[in-house]
């Protein structure tokens, strides 16, 4: 191997070496002599395609990225996904506010939407954490900036109907090319795959709003979920540096009572804007309330929240109610609720 190494050399030759790694023995001495060695793993899960990972273990003189990155071989070639570094994209910009469209809610919020910030909407399924990413980024886009919406829950189709009965009509920005719906299958994409599409919105397609629903799905979407957490608030750091305004929607378990998540994304989240049911009058009705924001002094109160033709409303502080949050409640007063006039005491 010396021998050829120096014929090699001599005759200013590249030479690729590959090794199948049939043998039980690895022999560390061909990687001694190598200017560059680099591994290809593949993995299969449980359900879904192989994922393939490559990491570059040594190359003389040249400074390269450590770890490990996705890559896929596709009809046309290789394609790469090199792992995302933050730090190298951008600095931190200063923080302007964004309203979402309803002034009730940028109330609540402190003003609306941080740029350069990420805000977690969560809450059970049905409760309108969908509905309330979609006006927001429709009065982005209707304030003439660039969106990209990643769905991981339900098809391109249902999310335009559902947006268009609610009077938050999204066609017109998809024709016009200032809003980018992807709909995402979890079993078929890599979690360096879904970063270098974000990437390629934020950079190449100038996108100023992006959506994630869900992170749920996302979860789903990882081979095993050990780095899942590294991995989502290294992306979350690089759009904050890019003063790209994130929205993250997770879904909890249950409806009322005890609720869970399938991950705490409670800490790495900038703001978190949290949907709840509640029982009241023989209805079930639902409550929206701000309980953090890195970024605005917000409201420490709970609203009653709808979803109508006209898209979403957002009521008065639910200031006779006890245990909204938790779904028991108990009614104290005569507090009018969205649509109903005050009742006067006899």
């Amino acid at each position: 191997m010396l021998a050829l190494k120096k014929f090699f050399s001599d005759h200013h030759c590249t030479v690729l070496m590959l090794d199948d790694r049939s043998s039980r023995d690895t022999d560390q001495q061909l990687h001694s002599i190598a200017h560059g060695v680099i591994a290809l793993e593949q993995a299969v899960d449980q359900y879904g395609p192989e994922r393939r990972r490559l990491r570059v273990m040594k190359m003389r003189g040249i400074r390269f990225r450590g770890g490990e990155h996705d890559f896929v071989l596709d009809t046309g070639g290789l394609s790469v996904f090199p792992r995302l570094v933050a730090s190298e994209h951008g600095e931190d910009a200063p923080l302007t506010v964004k309203s979402t469209g309803v002034a009730k809610l940028d109330s609540l919020m402190g003003g609306g939407l941080s740029r350069g910030s990420n805000m977690l909407f969560t809450g059970p399924s049905g409760v309108g954490k969908t509905t309330t990413a979609i006006a927001a980024t429709v009065a982005a886009l209707r304030r003439g900036e660039s969106a990209a919406y990643y769905l991981f829950d339900e098809g391109l189709s249902t999310l335009v109907i559902r947006a268009r009965a609610l009077g938050l009509d999204v066609e017109p920005f998809l024709k016009n090319g200032k809003l980018k719906i992807v709909a995402l299958d979890p079993a078929e994409v890599s979690a360096g795959e879904f970063a270098h599409m974000v990437r390629h919105a934020v950079e190449d397609d100038a996108a100023q709003v992006v959506v994630i629903d869900s992170l749920n799905a996302y979860l789903q979407a990882m081979p095993g979920s050990k780095y899942l957490m590294l991995q989502m608030h290294e992306l979350l750091s690089y759009l904050n540096r890019r003063n790209v305004v994130t929205i993250l929607i997770l879904g909890q378990h249950g409806l009322l009572g005890d609720i869970e998540s399938d991950v705490d994304m409670s800490y790495p989240a900038d703001a978190i804007l949290l949907f709840r049911f509640f029982e009241a009058r023989g209805k079930l009705l639902k409550a929206v309330s701000m309980v953090k924001s890195r970024t605005n002094a917000h409201e420490q109160t709970i609203r009653e929240f709808r979803m109508g033709d006209g898209g979403i409303e957002v009521g008065q502080e639910l200031t006779d109610f006890r245990g909204v949050l938790v779904g028991v409640t108990a009614y104290h007063g005569a507090f009018p609720l969205l649509g109903e006039q005050k009742i006067e005491p006899a």
